[in-house]
């Protein structure tokens, strides 16, 4: 994977990555026929940008996940029949990342440790870590609606239709995820279930 301070994109439809800073921008040229439906597509990037932080937990990977957001999301303009964008745009990055974590769980996972992963570390980031591991213990459909919940401030409603389940699956995600955190960050081995 290229790195993204060395990589500039720029497409047609006006999306890319800028050269000096890696950050993915979209490039609208300010007329009078500029839609407001571009224009609501750049004011929701900063929100993509941390939700894909927060989902893929590495910065490179959710800005080319974000950019490939806003790809798909001006190609298929056409397909958005009004409603709330940023739900649309949710909806295209969680079905993104879903795609990238089915390619990814084809090819074996490789992870080195570092020198900060000691079990025995202390301090004030020790608690920052603790809720890091407690987010990456959950299962991925928890974990985004955890997210888009807690980091993003969704409805219920608005998160079921980005997920495409029904309000109480939502709910029962929340409930789930909220659960094992808790147990999690108060040093709680997770309960097995017993199969008969």
């Amino acid at each position: 994977m290229q790195d993204l301070a060395h990589r500039v994109t720029v497409y047609a439809d006006g999306i890319g990555v800028a050269p000096s800073t890696g950050v993915v921008q979209l490039f609208v040229a300010r007329s009078p026929g500029v839609s407001s439906f571009r224009e609501g597509v750049e004011a929701a990037i900063p929100a993509l940008r941390r939700y894909a932080r927060a989902l893929t937990r590495n910065a490179e990977t959710a800005d080319d996940l974000v950019q490939d957001t806003l790809v798909r999301a001006l190609r298929a303009q056409h397909l958005f029949h009004g409603g709330e964008l940023r739900s649309w745009l949710y909806t295209i990055l969680t079905n993104l990342n879903r795609n990238r974590l089915r390619s990814l769980s084809r090819r074996p996972l490789l992870s080195s440790l570092e020198d900060g992963d000691a079990a025995d570390a202390a301090g004030p980031e020790a608690g920052g870590r603790d809720i890091e591991r407690a987010l990456a213990s959950l299962v991925e459909d928890q974990r985004a609606a955890l997210l888009l919940v807690v980091l993003e401030g969704l409805t219920y409603r608005e998160v079921a239709e980005i997920q495409g389940v029904p309000i109480g699956t939502v709910m029962s995600r929340l409930a789930r995820a909220r659960a094992q955190i808790k147990a999690h960050l108060d040093g709680e081995r997770p309960a097995l279930r017993r199969v008969k």
